[in-house]
């Protein structure tokens, strides 16, 4: 289920990004990965973690033209963030075993 690009300051708070960087294991904390090694995969695109996120339910949408500030590499294949909506305009969980960005 995809929805519009979130655009004011409530709707940004619901949502979380996700760039590839943050999972690639080829990566150092320093180059930006946010996740242990054993649990990162070689070199995932942002359309992988879109699949991947709704999959398990998320709403989520893909921003192809966005670069994650550490990146110096501008190929297309490091383009990308996922955006992922984590809370409901009520504020409730949109799914509760993701309750927070780390638990994504």
């Amino acid at each position: 289920m995809a929805c519009a690009a979130a655009r004011s300051p409530a709707d940004q708070d619901r949502f979380i990004c996700i760039y590839p960087a943050y999972l690639n294991n080829k990566k150092t904390i320093a180059e930006g990965r946010r996740i242990p090694i054993s649990k990162a995969v070689e070199n995932p695109t942002a359309t992988e973690i879109q699949d991947v996120c709704s999959a398990v339910g998320l709403n989520v949408f893909l921003e192809k033209n966005k670069m994650y500030s550490r990146e110096w590499n501008r190929d297309v294949q490091y383009r990308g963030r996922v955006r992922v909506q984590l809370k409901q305009e009520d504020g409730s969980l949109c799914l509760v075993q993701f309750p927070s960005r780390k638990l994504v």
